[in-house]
Order: structure tokens, then C-alpha cells, then sequence
């Protein structure tokens, strides 16, 4: 069975919306709703819109979303004639920006995180609320920029939005089943943690040092995060977010 959330992380021209595609064809193939959260703006953001609209699958279903993602969903599964296997929720990113563009200029920090973390659980109450809408479970993929490793923004307001951004990100990756980092085009899982004889963890708890693993064991893991072996040395420490607690 699908994960019920999974989160996509990644800096921008990661390849975070195209792998986000591809997972929702391999889970949903025609069967998906795309909920896109973008507004034309300005020609750029139009010619972005119309980029991406070009690159999904024609048998999909659009919505389009600029705030309120949740209950939007909500409404338009309640209509729908033949209900999606999967929720593609492209992006967290510009979700946040229009909600806290929507308060003005000079909003309070407070108070624009405090939206921006109400839009999330919104989100959220819609994924708990809808996850069994179909015999299979209905699948939500929700894809978001990681923009806290850059610099820091020289306005408030992109400083406001930082970090409503990254409080977002964390409170859907805790809720998530599954959260995927991409760097240069390729997918690094963050969640769940590898543990042994292909079992996943449920949490992120395992704070100690990673016990070395063995071949077989490491092999598997770097196939699922790169799609290809890379034989190392046997018995070598693994990098911290896989292996077995010490």
C-alpha cells in the first residue's frame, strides 16, 4: 500500500516537481489530482504555470488552490465523479508565499507564522480526514522548498516567510509518512530511517551512532535513495540517517 503523506523536499531546479510527478504516475497513473497553489502574477509565473502544465499527463485532474488547499480538496472530492488514487499538492512554497502576501506588508512575525502554520493543519485535517476516501487509501504527495541553507533575506519580509516556510516544512514532516531530500535531480529519504532486514522505522528516535551493517544491507539502501549499487567496504559506519541503533 502507498504511503498515506509524502513529503518532497528540495532548493530550487532540484527536480523535486518532476520526481513528484513521477511518483504520482507510478501510484496513480491516470487516476491523480493535481492541486496546483500557483497564481499568475506576472508573465514569468504565467510562463512557469503553462511549463509545468505542460509536462503532466492530460488525464489528470487540476485544481487549482492559491490558499486554502485543505478544504478546496475537500469540496472537490465531495463532486467528483471518479474519486483520484493520489493528491499532488504542488507547492508548500508558494501556498505560504500567498498567505502571508494576502496580510500585507507590514504584518507581525507572529501573526504570519501563526497563518501559515493554520493553512498546514488544514492540510493536514484533510489528509487524516480523506487517506481512506478509496478502497486502496487515497495517496497525498505534497512538494515544498527547503530555503533555509541560503542566505539571509534583507527585507522582513522574506525573513518572515523563511521561517514560516521552515516551521511548515517541519510540521508536514512530522505528520509524514514518508519525507524524500532531492539534490541535483536525485531523491535522499529522510523518512523513514532504514533499520535491518529491509524494515523501516516509523520515527526518527534512533539518536546514536549508526552500528555498521552489512553488503547486503548497504547495497539495498544506497539502491533505494540512487536507483544504483556503490560498493563500499564491509562493516564501514553508514551515514547517520540509516543503519541499525547502536
Amino acid at each position: 500500500m502507498n504511503p498515506r503523506l509524502t513529503l518532497i523536499l528540495g532548493g530550487a531546479r532540484s527536480g523535486k516537481s518532476a520526481y513528484a510527478q513521477r511518483l504520482a504516475w507510478e501510484r496513480g497513473s491516470d487516476r491523480v489530482l493535481y492541486v496546483a497553489t500557483a497564481q499568475a502574477s506576472d508573465e514569468e509565473m504565467a510562463a512557469r504555470i503553462a511549463a509545468h502544465r505542460a509536462e503532466r499527463p492530460s488525464a489528470w485532474q487540476t485544481l487549482e488552490a492559491p490558499r486554502a488547499v485543505g478544504p478546496a480538496v475537500r469540496r472537490w472530492l465531495a463532486t467528483a465523479m471518479a474519486p483520484p488514487a493520489v493528491v499532488l499538492v504542488d507547492c508548500l512554497t508558494l501556498l505560504v508565499s500567498n498567505v502571508l502576501v494576502a496580510m500585507g506588508e507590514s504584518l507581525d512575525p507572529a501573526q504570519g507564522e501563526m497563518a501559515a502554520l493554520a493553512e498546514a493543519e488544514q492540510l493536514l485535517a484533510a489528509v487524516g480526514e480523506l487517506a481512506p476516501h478509496t478502497g486502496t487509501g487515497l495517496s497525498w504527495i505534497v512538494v515544498s522548498n527547503e530555503v533555509g541553507m541560503g542566505l539571509v533575506p534583507p527585507y522582513p519580509l522574506g525573513r518572515v516567510y523563511r521561517d514560516a516556510l521552515g516551521r511548515v516544512n517541519q510540521q508536514i514532516a512530522a505528520a509524514a509518512d514518508e519525507v524524500l531530500l532531492m539534490v541535483a535531480g536525485l531523491p535522499w529519504r529522510l523518512k523513514p530511517a532504514f533499520l535491518t532486514d529491509g524494515q523501516w522505522a516509523t520515527d526518527q528516535t534512533c539518536t546514536s551512532k549508526p552500528e555498521p551493517v552489512s553488503q547486503a544491507h548497504r547495497d539495498g539502501m544506497v539502491k533505494d535513495n540512487l536507483g544504483q549499487a556503490h560498493p563500499t567496504g564491509e562493516g564501514q559506519d553508514l551515514h547517520p540517517g540509516y543503519g541499525r541503533c547502536a
